[in-house]
């Protein structure tokens, strides 16, 4: 398959070779000795709200904070 750049010098790749979504991250590098660029889909980052829902541990065995503040060590 070929694909053309357009006049901003941006690439369009068919959903048929490459399923994607907007928003998707690529890496891309360019090896010169080839003459290719190669684009590497990079992990999107994970959701704070599930990891933090499938914690083994409940929130109510955290020891409490502390409220005061630190104590300045005398040198």
């Amino acid at each position: 398959m070929i694909i053309t750049l357009d006049a901003k010098r941006r690439v369009s790749i068919p959903v048929a070779l490459a399923p994607a979504h907007p928003g998707d991250q690529f890496e891309a590098t360019f090896d010169a000795e080839e003459d290719t660029v190669v684009l590497r889909r990079v992990k999107r980052k994970s959701n704070w709200l599930a990891v933090w829902k499938e914690c083994p541990v409940p929130m109510d065995d955290l020891p409490p904070r502390s409220r005061e503040y630190p104590k300045k060590s005398k040198l």
